[in-house]
């Protein structure tokens, strides 16, 4: 097999997410991007099997038809269906020989960590997200995960004469990149914002608000309405809560704030845009939300809200999808914004975060990574984007796979707030990605003080304490980033 050399430079993750709107998302690039402990195993980083990479357009990376294959995916927000009904029917149905095993589970770390390290009985193909993610920057440190370039360099199911790179979105393999190398398969987008009930909204004659003052009026008035304007999930979901206290801090002081905090950058965490993000967000928890909620997770959090018991939660456009079961039709999901918390943001009202995620890895010591690839091919081709967006509410980086699909209320929501936002994307962190103990130190300190009364000092200090930490640690990849 001939080496395949992985580009030091491609389009940058900002100017990947800056042509992202409405013709990216339903016409054009069809567009809706959301992350990895385990040990090396036995610290050999030599995969444990080589991929031909010229078996032609059928069947490029050579499976064998009667190899077994074993899916692990996350059975969070997006479910699981849009595996078992779309994707590995359609594995099934090219290598009917093959014996398919398949696991949707929560803890994708505790649960696959005892495997890693043990070396045995790894699975070919994970989706890594949840709270309790594995390190892919571990991970790919201890050869466990397969270098995609192969998959991004095959030829693409709907049309052989393009290669899979040249039908999804640009610069989506990019973001799968981790020391230069295209490790994870980024296929779903999120647009992060707060969500409400639109219907419920209208009804009272409330409009989302633009600045934090008029939050805070807002607030004021669903408050003697009865109803907890502002919650977010402590126990399970402090994430969603730091993202947006970050998405803030870029508002206030663009997209470098978050690029520096990244790259562990000196006192990234103390500049004074995350200092002031952090103090608007604080005086939201103190006098919005409720400490009760500190202890419940996601899903309970958001069943209140489907009941009109809490007025604005912080999330991605995976919300709608996840909650469909449980969600009334007096409900009506939609997406405001983070309002501004001074006129001099340096990125005006509508900015949006539109951040590439759930992070798929093909494990290279795996028993079949050739089947791990194909199926990675099979996920990024049109009808495998389009079912997957009609099992998870939740769209890809595949061009063109949705013309013609009905979008729901949040897609529609998510959609128009893409084209109000324009070029206006807050850069994604990859902190979480990249440092695992800095994301937990995160969430550890976005509920102090949220709920606790901690202070944006104490908030911005234990969390450059903790950067500062890893920074100092030699035995820590570092990883950069310019955009």
């Amino acid at each position: 097999m001939s080496e395949i050399s992985v580009p030091a430079k491609g389009i940058d993750r900002r100017q990947m997410l800056q042509r992202i709107g409405l013709t990216a998302l339903i016409a054009g690039p069809g567009i809706s991007m959301l992350s990895a402990c385990a040990t090396s195993g036995s610290g050999n980083s030599t995969p444990k099997q080589t991929v031909k990479a010229n078996g032609g357009s059928v069947n490029p990376f050579g499976v064998k038809a009667d190899a077994p294959i074993d899916i692990v995916i996350f059975k969070g927000g997006l479910g699981d269906d849009y595996a078992t009904q779309v994707h590995e029917p359609a594995y099934v149905k090219k290598f009917p020989q093959a014996k398919l095993k398949h696991e949707g589970i929560v803890e994708i770390n505790k649960t696959l960590q005892p495997r890693f390290s043990g070396g045995s009985n790894i699975p070919d193909v994970v989706a890594n997200s949840g709270a309790d993610i594995m390190d892919s920057a571990s991970l790919a440190q201890g050869g466990q995960l397969q270098d995609l370039t192969q998959l991004w360099d095959a030829p693409s199911i709907d049309d052989p004469s393009k290669k899979v790179r040249d039908t999804v979105i640009a610069g989506a393999p990019e973001a799968g990149y981790i020391s230069g190398k295209p490790y994870l398969m980024k296929y779903v987008s999120s647009s992060y914002g707060l969500w409400y009930n639109a219907k419920l909204f209208a009804k009272n004659g409330w409009t989302a608000p633009k600045t934090f003052d008029e939050l805070k009026a807002l607030c004021d008035k669903i408050k003697a309405a009865g109803i907890t304007p502002f919650a977010y999930a402590g126990k399970n979901a402090a994430y969603y809560q730091y993202a947006s206290i970050l998405i803030s801090a870029a508002q206030l002081g663009g997209k470098q704030v978050l690029i520096d905090i990244d790259n562990l950058a000196a006192g990234a965490w103390n500049n004074p845009a995350v200092k002031q993000a952090a103090a608007a967000w604080a005086e939201i928890g103190a006098k919005y939300s409720d400490k009760s909620f500190k202890g419940l997770i996601h899903t309970e959090v958001q069943t209140m809200q489907n009941k009109d018991k809490v007025a604005f939660y912080p999330s991605g456009s995976w919300l709608e999808n996840e909650q469909k079961k449980s969600t009334p039709a007096s409900f009506e999901y939609a997406l405001a914004p983070n309002p501004s918390i001074t006129a001099a943001d340096k990125m005006p009202y509508g900015s949006i975060r539109v951040a590439a995620g759930e992070g798929y890895f093909v494990s290279a010591k795996a028993a079949n990574v050739a089947g791990g690839l194909e199926y990675f091919r099979i996920m990024l081709s049109k009808e495998g984007a389009k079912g997957f967006y009609q099992k998870s509410g939740s769209m890809t980086v595949v061009k063109n796979s949705l013309e013609g699909v009905d979008l729901s209320p949040g897609a529609k929501s998510t959609v128009a707030a893409q084209k109000v936002a324009g070029d206006n994307i807050v850069a994604d962190s990859f902190f979480p990605d990249w440092y695992k103990a800095l994301a937990d130190a995160c969430f550890k300190e976005t509920n102090t003080l949220m709920f606790d009364g901690g202070s944006a000092d104490q908030f911005c200090a234990n969390m450059q304490k903790a950067a500062d930490k890893i920074k100092a640690d030699s035995s820590i990849t570092k990883q950069t980033r310019t955009a």
